[in-house]
Order: C-alpha cells, then structure tokens, then sequence
C-alpha cells in the first residue's frame, strides 16, 4: 500500500521525533508498504525535510516529499514568456521551491506589483508585509495561500501560529479570499497518487488535523487514520461530526503496520 504521512503532530513536533513515530515507519517500509510524506508546511524546502527526517532516523528521498511550498511551486511554475512574478510572504524553503521553477520573485515593499501574491509561514512577519501583501492584491494580484493551517505543534505540547493566521490577516485587509495549494485541497494528493502509481483504495493518508489531513483524504478518495499525537485530543475526536472522521483514530503510531494489513 501506498502510506501518506503528515510531518508536524505526526511525526515530530517542532524538533523532536514524536515518540514510536520512527520504529513505525522502519516497520511499514520492511513490510514492503510504499511510505510518502505530505506536509503543509511551507518552511522548508523538500531537501531540508529529507535532511530532517534523516536527522531522526528516518530515511526517504526528496521526491517522497511533498510540500505546500512545492506544490504551490506548480501550480506557478511559467508556462509562457514573460515570467510569472510573485510577491512573497514566507520563509526560505517557499522562496527556493518558487525560484527553482522560474518565478520571479518581487520584493514585499508597499507599492509593489506582481501576478500573484504568495503567503506561507513567515517569522518575521511584519506590518510592512502585510500592507505590501495588501496592496499588491488590490492592484491585481491573484491571492495564493500555500495552507491556512492555523497553528503549528511544537515540543512539550506548545503551540505556535501557522501561516493560517497571516493569511487571515491579509484576507482581512484585502477583503480578497485566497485560492488555497496545501490540504485540504487534494491536487497535491492526487499528483502523489500519480506519481507513485497506486490507486486511492490502495492509498492511507495519516495525519492530525481532520479539517485538512482527513479532509483532503477523503476529497481523494483515500483510506485515513487521524493520530491524537499533534492538535487533536481523543475528546476532539470523539466530539468531530461523523463526515469528519478518520476511518480510524490512534493515540499514537504504535501498532500502525498491524491496522494497515487489516485495511488492506
């Protein structure tokens, strides 16, 4: 089978390998399962998370990897002269994966002008930003949010902001409503089904949240499991109404190579 994991809440928060997460992977990869990751973390380029994931024992290629930032990198990429220019508000791995496909990149200065206006995590989020992002879509800018995940998990069960709550703010001052890459979108679930050559009913998608994670499995097509492990608390769960949830809820990825032989 073809097993679809999501990063942060998954399989480690902030820095640190969430506990069983590694022995579980090592476990469906000896069985003989496909194992790809997903995330809508848009940090990152899919090299630094195939550099991080090996930090934590946990071996993969890039091209397992998909990202918000590379998908939304697709979605962009030219297919015509001139080239597609894009306002950013995000981090590195955002602006490498747009730069790799062609984008030209404008600075976020207030007065600037670009086809799109791009918005991902950003710590160092400014008011500057905000009005540049502002300006830029009210002069015409398409309206890119590479996820509206609203926060983050971190180590010790802390939370952080996602990028969710920049696009908010942007959407607010705009009063423009962005076209959304990341989960619960499914094109980018879709492109790995392509790419890996399963079928949905051969495909598991694992993730944390069930308005993004589950729901993006379930737009596709795809077998999901909803792990308590990120934002989600087993009452959370149990309180979600029935379209929302996971065909199976775990506390943690204990045991996760024994459910999936059940569903297969």
């Amino acid at each position: 089978m073809l097993i679809v994991l999501d990063l942060d809440g998954v399989v480690y928060r902030g820095n640190a390998v969430i506990p069983h997460a590694a022995e579980a992977i090592e476990r469906l990869t000896r069985a003989g399962h496909e194992v790809w990751y997903f995330t809508n973390n848009s940090a990152q380029t899919r090299k630094a998370y195939r550099a991080k994931l090996a930090g934590m024992g946990i071996r993969t290629t890039s091209e397992r990897i998909m990202t918000s930032a590379y998908a939304t990198a697709l979605r962009l990429q030219p297919k015509d002269e001139p080239p597609v220019t894009a306002l950013i508000v995000g981090q590195g791995g955002l602006v490498d994966e747009l730069e790799a496909v062609g984008v030209r990149l404008v600075e976020a200065t207030p007065g600037a002008r670009a086809d799109f206006v791009v918005v991902g995590i950003d710590r160092a989020f400014t008011y500057a930003k905000l009005k540049a992002a502002q300006q830029a879509i009210l002069a015409g800018a398409h309206f890119i949010a590479t996820n509206r995940d609203p926060v983050y998990p971190l180590e010790g069960g802390e939370l952080e902001p996602g990028s969710g709550a920049l696009v908010s703010a942007i959407e607010t001052a705009s009063r423009a409503v962005p076209e959304v890459i990341g989960k619960p979108n499914p094109a980018a679930l879709l492109m790995i089904l392509e790419r890996s050559g399963f079928p949905p009913a051969s495909t598991v998608l694992i993730g944390d949240r069930a308005d993004t994670d589950i729901a993006c499995g379930k737009a596709a097509g795809v077998h999901t499991i909803l792990v308590l492990t990120g934002t989600l608390s087993r009452d959370d769960a149990d309180a979600l109404p029935p379209d929302q949830r996971a065909d199976l809820t775990l506390d943690d990825l204990r045991g996760l190579d024994m459910f999936i032989l059940q569903m297969h």
